[in-house]
């Protein structure tokens, strides 16, 4: 066998125009009853693509448009937190008032009764002292006098000289 390596390396032009002339009729035959195929795919292909970046955008749009209610709904959330809190102060703020209120009504009334209390007890105890320095009177005058003047009249001398007194 005698193999040499220069026929395999030649360039033949025969064998060059039918090798063209094949792949030629490899792609036209390939074009009439495939191509159509493999447009059909391209197109579905690159549709599907278009369809994915499509839906990654409203995707996006609609990850911006949570984020943006979100931000409001949190600066609503706090707003409503802050007015939650003014409200809930000022509340605080009138109860304080109007325990402080009533507190000092309340004082007022215990040191108005106190004060009635105490001139309601002046008023007795000086009407006890006058009745006591009557009956004191009234003893030494009858000592005094040692005659007998009736007891009324003597009372009446006495509170007359009491009243004169003051």
């Amino acid at each position: 066998m005698n193999i040499n390596i220069e026929n395999y390396l030649r360039l033949n032009f025969t064998d060059m125009i039918l090798i063209l002339i094949s792949t030629l009729l490899i792609c036209l035959i390939a074009k009439k009853y495939f191509w159509h195929y493999v447009l059909e795919y391209l197109d579905n292909r690159k549709k599907l693509i278009q369809d994915e970046l499509d839906n990654a955008k409203k995707s996006e749009q609609e990850a911006e448009e949570y984020k943006q209610k979100y931000a409001q709904q949190l600066k609503s959330a706090k707003s409503e937190a802050n007015a939650i809190l003014d409200k809930a102060r000022e509340e605080a703020n009138v109860q304080r008032d109007q325990i402080v209120e009533k507190a000092q009504l309340e004082a007022k009334m215990k040191l108005e009764k106190a004060q009635q209390d105490i001139e309601t007890e002046v008023h007795h105890a000086k009407k006890q002292i006058q009745e006591e320095i009557t009956e004191v009177a009234f003893m030494a005058a009858q000592k005094i006098l040692e005659k007998e003047i009736d007891e009324e009249t003597q009372k009446n001398y006495v509170e007359a000289f009491i009243k004169e007194d003051k």
